[in-house]
């Protein structure tokens, strides 16, 4: 359980392992468009080398990019992107949440982006929901990224009256300013956090406005707790997948790095928006109210769920193939540049056959799992049920085992990813079939 309390000063109210066990226990007014690209023109990306200040009134920090802030598209079988490679080195994209796009798997030399190039991607977007891409480069692992929200909207919107994506990244910073990027040593060096790029973030709405809130953990290695002090969030889909809508346990939401979550907030006060990563609370934004006079003089009723993205509502776990996979150590698992194609896969499913996945972490840190192609439920301790939403990252806490279950519904190769919560820690990677 997350015990996050009011988390008005600095001084820390939950450390590393029960932030951790709140993420098991898990078990503004903006228009949006029907569409990203109009007359069916595809999507365009630039890939490029940008800056940011990560520290208010600090030095800036050079990243590669993927050249805007978000990329907004509707759902429907296919998007067509185009997307052109300027930055001064090679890297590959890692999507994030797109279930069944084995085509967008970084598997062997094609996938690879080359500098000056420019490629077309088909990307499937059969489901509505918050999903993200990220750039790996090639030859220079050292490099500073940022990831891209990537936001599918439904074929009807939801009821609500706007909402806000909030990208949360986290830079590491040493006593000279310098950027430390994840994978290297970060021993004296301090944490920052920015949202969508700044150092702060502030949004309006009218009282009783109901927002939307789109979070995305683009920290790389960190678990963070998020939580406004003064109004509730009500989960209303997590890692892109609609959920049974539950209000926030202790008003808090955990995202493991890579993680989203979204949230309605029902506009009834003024609220600050704060984060927590296990050592430290801080504030990092703020909901004010508008002095607009109100649409409604009441909150809206409980809203229902966001539309399924036609994921099964069950998964018979009796005669299910059923793989144990160990995290936290090396052995097969090898970085995303070294996958060949002739690597053998962790392991093979059925087309239409049910998988059971034992994680355990062997580690002495809580470890992050992230799964391509397919979504999972994270399973009771006995197997007979599964927590009421759908998972595509989960963190799983040292010496700790737990299951998951999914439907091997897209045939493909898809990656596994593991990632230790320690800033010096690789990114690993394995993958397996669906055949």
């Amino acid at each position: 359980m997350v015990r996050i309390g009011p988390m008005a000063s600095p001084s820390p109210t939950i450390d590393r392992r029960t932030l951790l066990a709140g993420l098991s226990a898990l078990a503004l007014p903006t228009a949006w468009p029907s569409a990203a690209s109009p007359q069916g023109l595809p999507a365009s990306l630039r890939l490029r080398v940008d800056s940011l200040t990560p520290r208010e009134n600090g030095p800036a920090v050079e990243v590669w990019s993927f050249g805007q802030d978000r990329l907004l598209l509707g759902r429907g079988p296919v998007e067509n992107l185009r997307l052109r490679n300027a930055l001064p080195g090679p890297v590959l994209l890692n999507w994030r949440g797109i279930d069944g796009a084995s085509a967008l798997e970084p598997f062997g030399t094609g996938a690879v982006l080359s500098t000056g190039s420019e490629t077309r991607l088909e990307l499937p977007a059969r489901h509505a929901g918050t999903f993200q891409c990220e750039l790996i480069p090639i030859e220079e692992p050292s490099r500073l990224v940022r990831p891209l929200p990537v936001i599918i909207y439904e074929r009807e919107p939801a009821v609500q009256d706007g909402e806000e994506i909030l990208l949360i990244e986290e830079w590491r910073l040493d006593s000279s300013g310098r950027a430390i990027a994840p994978g290297e040593n970060a021993e004296k060096s301090t944490a920052f956090y920015t949202v969508n790029g700044k150092s702060s973030f502030e949004t309006t709405a009218r009282k009783h406005d109901r927002l939307r809130f789109r979070f995305i953990n683009g920290s790389q290695r960190t678990v963070l707790a998020i939580k406004l002090d003064a109004v509730e969030l009500r989960v209303m889909a997590i890692d892109g997948q609609p959920a049974e809508p539950f209000p926030a346990r202790n008003g808090a939401i955990v995202l493991p790095p890579g993680g989203r979550l979204d949230a309605f907030v029902d506009a009834t006060a003024a609220s600050s928006i704060l984060l927590h990563d296990g050592k430290d609370a801080r504030t990092i934004g703020k909901l004010s109210l508008s002095t607009q006079q109100p649409v409604r003089n009441s909150p809206r009723p409980p809203a229902p769920p966001l539309p399924s993205n036609g994921l099964p509502a069950q998964i018979e776990l009796k005669g299910a193939q059923r793989i144990d996979l160990v995290l936290g150590q090396p052995n097969d698992w090898v970085n995303p540049t070294n996958l060949g194609s002739s690597s053998a896969p962790a392991f093979q499913a059925k087309a239409g056959r049910p998988v059971v996945l034992a994680l355990t972490n062997r580690a002495t840190v809580a470890t992050v799992f992230h799964l391509h192609g397919h979504h999972f439920r994270l399973l009771d301790r006995l197997d007979d049920g599964w927590k009421p939403f759908w998972l595509d990252t989960l963190a799983i806490e040292p010496g700790q085992t737990q299951r998951v279950a999914f439907l091997a519904e897209y045939p493909g190769r898809y990656l596994i990813e593991q990632v230790a919560t320690d800033w010096a820690a690789p990114r690993l990677v394995r993958w397996y079939s669906v055949q």
